[in-house]
Parts: structure tokens; C-alpha cells; sequence
């Protein structure tokens, strides 16, 4: 329930507080004087789009907030347990923040929010119907959605929609798939030949760089030796002189010299060091020796492996290293194409199964919808009757076809009216009368509303185009759902006003520099003066005043 609105800086609203309580409100007021401002900014919070042009003029943003409780709205409750908002001690406060720089901010108990969220949220706090949904009714794709609303087969309804995308979905799976074997034959048989020839040549990881390295060592095995062979006649195989020698006989001298500096302790000691590495460097050098080994039929062979390598890599147009990579990389999209039969036959059994669940949901789905039908048809020549139209008769014309797998189900569904005895029932818009269109719809959104689960709902002007003893039956269906709720009323209409359990009346004040709309409760009083106003205009009579106590009895 909707308990407390507050806006400021809203179109020509300065600033405003309003409490709200259960039963029938009516909001009233002249001409012009802004009765739907509220409901507009009511809009905002609840996520409809924003547009600049309501700031009011000379205010640099424009700050709405409604706060609802949720004592009979567990879905809501739970929605916002799902996505983590703040608890607000059983409330929920939905905020909008307009700035002239163009930002909008939601909020959703001081959390900000997308709007989205909000618009999410808000479907389930409360239900506004307003005069322009005479022209959503025009539309045959609404009927269904109010005859589910209605039933409550929203959610079964929402489940048929999702199979019906799921089977969307596979079946573009497996068509793509088919599309892709018919026309990459050519593509499988020169993946095949490449892998055939990338496989024959048994490619190892690292094989290239392995085989460069050895390659290296074999072709200059002769230079290596007799490269090895120099620096040890250097270091300590030379007969005449070498390293090694000529170290140990400074080290002799230096040691003959009869005394002793800390340069010369220094000296010797570098020396020392200096013998030490010579001595391991060629013990180091004569190991590596060892190791290099001339083979010319391990060279011939390395040789032509490479070649066989380089040759590869060009072909595939791919540095050598590469190879193994992509042999790898073919087979596998080889393998992809190879097994698309065995995907095409798990995807064609995901789709049977499917589809069976599709049927048994959209046939349930289907009955259930026949029988909220029968119940629809009823309350609305019921409601019909109650609102003057007592010949006319309302029927759903519910088409089925078990062979439609459309996110509709089986079902097409759409309002027939006949106004006149005798005459077969026709689409609603082939309606002529504007007044007659009027009353149909409010007949329908009423008998819709007593079964919506939201406790608030909004009737914006939903009376137009009626009067006398029906507005009264108006305003008598909307004081029932008051009864079990919250109603929210915007009318011209006395009659309908009379029957509200509180009256709030907008009026507009203008000064020489602005306009300003307020908004307040009426008294007993007050109310009836308001009434008699909308009775017989401004001007106030013993009659009208005398007519307006009657009305509010």
C-alpha cells in the first residue's frame, strides 16, 4: 500500500507531502489545475522515463519519493531479500533524483537502483489504469495478457514463452549446424589432407629449436675441437710457455722477494686466485672436448629433418616453431567437424525433449485459459449490466492450434463485444461508440483489478465519457475494491467521487512571477462543497449543495 508521497520541485508542485490511507481515494479538481501531476510523479518513482522539462522552473533538480508498506506484499518483500536491498523495517521507499544536467538517479531504500530494477519492483507495489488503455484494448495482443492476469496463469504463461525460446534457440542450434556440413565439405577435405600431412612427419613439441641447437654443434664440431685445442695450449699445454706456467713462476718470484708489504700480500693473493680458475678452466675445457664428437650421418640426418620442417613452414606459410601448434590446431577443428553428426543428433533429442515439455505446458496452460475464460465472460456482462449496458454482451473468441509453438501457446485470444441483441459479437474495435468503448473497458479493468494480487491500484480518468446513474455504478465498483484495498481515483465525475472513503483536491495558485499546484485532504465539509462544485460548476446553489449532501449520504 501505497502510505506516503512526497515531491519537490515537481512541474508546478513547490513542495509536497502527502499521506495516503487504505479504501477509495478520490483527487479531484478544476480544470487544468494539474490532477494527474501526481500520478505523473508517481510514474517516476515507480521507473518511467524522465523528461527535463518537469523540473520546475527556476530549481535545479526535482527530488520524488513514495513509500509503500509491504504488510500484505510478500512478492515484493522477497524481490527485495533476492537482490540484497536494505531492509526498511517492513516499507519500501522508491526515490527519483532529476538535475537540470540531465542525470537521473534511483534509489530503492537509499540504495541506488537502475531503472530497470525500479520498473521491476514497482509492477508488483502497484497497478495503474488509465483512460489511454481504451486504445491497449484496440489491440488484440493485449487481450491474452489480460485474460492470463486475469486467470492467473501469468507465470505458466511466462514458463510457455521461455520453452518457446528455448526451442527457438535449438532449433537455430541444429539448423546452423546443417547449414555449416552442407557448405564445409571442401573445408573438411582439405582439413583432412592438411592433418594426414602435418601427422606423417610425427611433429614433437620443441622438435625445431631442438634439432637448430644440434644441428649447430654437429656442422662445427671440427672448428669447436681445434678452438678447444688453442686455448688449452694456452693455458697449460704449451711446452714453451702458457698461462698455467707463467702464473706459478710469478707467484715463485714474488715469493723470493725477502719482505713483506699489504700490496704484495694482495698481489700474491691474486695470483693465487688466478692459477686456481686457470687450472679448473681447462679441466672445464678437456670435459667439453669430450663431449663434441664428429657425426656426419647424425648431421646428414638432422640436416634433412629440418629441411623437412622448413619446407612444411612454408607451405603453411608459419615460422618452423609453429608447426606442431598448428597440426594440433587442424586436428582439432577436423575433430569439431567430424563429430557435428554426433552434436546434430544430441541437439535434435534436446529438441524432442523440448517440445514435449512445451506441449504439456502449453496444453495445460491452454485449459486453464478456457476455463478463466468462461469466468471473464461472465464477470464482465455482470459488470456490464451494473454499467448500463444490459443488452451487451462480452465473449472471448479463444483460438486454438496444438500446432502453434509461438511464446503464446496454442492460444490466440480475443474480446468480442455484440451491443445489441441479435447482432453477432464483434472486435472491440469496430466498437463505435466512444462512451460504449469506455464502459466496456473500465467493465474489464475493474473485474481484472479484484483479482490482481498488488494492493494498489490507480484509476486515472478511467470514467470519461460517462455520467448520472452510471457514473455512480462507477464509482460503487471502485469503492468495492477500495474495500479490499487501496484504490486511487483521479475523476470528473461527482458521483464517483462521492463514493470515495477520502477526497484530495488539487488546486492551482498563480502570482505575478509563478504558478503553483497544491494538494490537500478535504473535510466533511469541504467535501461536499467540492462535490456540488463539480455538480453545478463555480457557482454554488442551495440546490447543488442540497444534491451533494445526497450524494456523499
Amino acid at each position: 500500500m501505497l502510505s506516503l508521497l512526497t515531491i519537490s520541485n515537481f512541474a508546478l508542485v513547490d513542495q509536497l507531502e502527502l499521506e495516503l490511507h487504505k479504501g477509495m481515494t478520490a483527487i479531484t479538481g478544476e480544470t487544468g489545475a494539474g490532477k494527474s501531476i501526481m500520478l505523473d510523479a508517481l510514474g517516476l518513482t515507480l521507473g518511467d522515463r524522465a523528461d527535463l522539462d518537469v523540473i520546475r522552473t527556476g530549481a535545479e533538480r526535482s527530488d520524488i519519493s513514495a513509500t509503500f508498506s509491504l504488510d500484505d506484499n510478500p512478492e515484493a518483500s522477497a524481490w527485495l531479500n533476492e537482490h540484497d536491498f536494505p531492509d526498511a523495517e517492513g516499507s519500501c521507499i522508491l526515490r527519483r533524483v532529476l538535475t537540470r544536467d540531465g542525470r537521473s538517479r534511483a534509489y530503492v531504500n537509499g540504495q541506488a537502483t537502475t531503472l530497470a530494477e525500479l520498473k521491476e519492483l514497482g509492477e508488483m507495489l502497484i497497478d495503474i489504469h488509465s483512460q489511454h488503455e481504451h486504445q491497449s484494448l484496440l489491440k488484440q495482443a493485449t487481450h491474452q495478457r489480460l485474460l492470463d492476469a486475469y486467470g492467473g496463469t501469468r507465470e505458466a504463461a511466462t514458463t510457455v514463452a521461455r520453452l518457446a525460446a528455448e526451442l527457438r534457440g535449438i532449433q537455430s542450434r541444429i539448423d546452423s549446424l546443417r547449414q555449416a556440413a552442407a557448405s564445409g565439405q571442401a573445408q573438411r577435405e582439405l582439413l583432412a589432407f592438411q592433418v594426414r600431412e602435418l601427422q606423417e612427419l610425427r611433429l614433437q613439441a620443441g622438435e625445431f629449436s631442438q634439432l637448430a641447437s644440434e644441428h649447430q654443434v654437429l656442422s662445427h664440431a671440427d672448428a669447436a675441437q681445434a678452438a678447444l685445442q688453442a686455448v688449452l695450449d694456452i693455458c697449460a699445454d704449451n711446452d714453451e710457455w702458457n698461462v698455467e706456467g707463467g702464473l706459478r713462476r710469478a707467484t715463485q718470484l714474488l715469493g723470493d722477494i725477502p719482505f713483506n708489504t699489504p700490496l704484495l700480500e694482495e698481489a700474491r693473493t691474486l695470483f693465487d686466485s688466478a692459477l686456481i680458475q686457470v687450472e679448473e678452466a681447462g679441466s672445464t675445457l678437456r670435459r667439453a672436448g669430450e663431449r663434441i664428437e664428429q657425426d656426419p650421418e647424425r648431421l646428414q640426418a638432422v640436416d634433412e629433418r629440418l629441411g623437412q620442417l622448413h619446407r612444411m613452414a612454408r607451405k603453411h606459410r608459419l615460422e618452423p616453431d609453429e608447426l606442431h601448434a598448428h597440426a594440433e590446431a587442424l586436428a582439432a577443428q577436423l575433430a569439431d567437424l567430424d563429430a557435428s553428426d554426433d552434436r546434430l543428433d544430441g541437439l535434435q533429442q534436446a529438441l524432442d525433449a523440448a517440445r514435449e515439455r512445451y506441449r504439456k505446458e502449453a496444453a495445460a496452460l491452454s485449459k486453464t485459459r478456457a476455463k478463466a475464460a468462461k469466468a471473464l465472460e461472465k464477470d464482465v456482462n455482470a459488470q456490464l449490466a451494473h454499467l448500463g449496458m444490459a443488452a451487451a454482451r462480452f465473449s472471448i473468441a479463444l483460438n486454438s492450434d496444438s500446432s502453434r509453438q509461438g511464446a503464446g501457446g496454442y492460444d490466440s485470444a480475443e474480446f468480442l463485444v455484440s451491443t445489441n441483441p441479435g447482432n453477432p459479437p464483434k472486435p472491440l474495435i469496430r466498437i463505435a461508440s466512444g462512451g460504449e468503448l469506455s464502459r466496456i473497458s473500465l467493465a474489464i479493468q475493474v473485474v481484472i483489478a479484484e483479482t490482481s494480487p498488488i494492493p494498489t491500484l490507480v484509476f486515472d480518468e478511467v470514467d470519461v465519457g460517462i455520467g448520472g446513474g452510471t457514473a455512480r455504478a462507477v464509482g460503487e465498483l471502485l469503492r468495492r475494491l477500495g474495500d479490499r484495498g487501496q484504490v486511487l481515483c483521479v475523476t470528473h465525475q461527482p458521483q464517483v467521487a462521492s463514493q470515495a472513503h477520502q477526497h484530495l483536491l488539487v488546486s492551482k495558485q498563480q502570482a505575478k512571477q509563478s504558478t503553483s499546484t497544491s494538494l490537500r485532504q478535504l473535510d466533511a465539509e469541504e467535501r461536499i462543497t467540492e462535490v456540488a462544485r463539480m455538480l453545478g460548476g463555480d457557482a454554488l446553489s442551495d440546490k447543488s449543495l442540497a444534491h451533494a449532501r445526497e450524494l456523499l449520504g
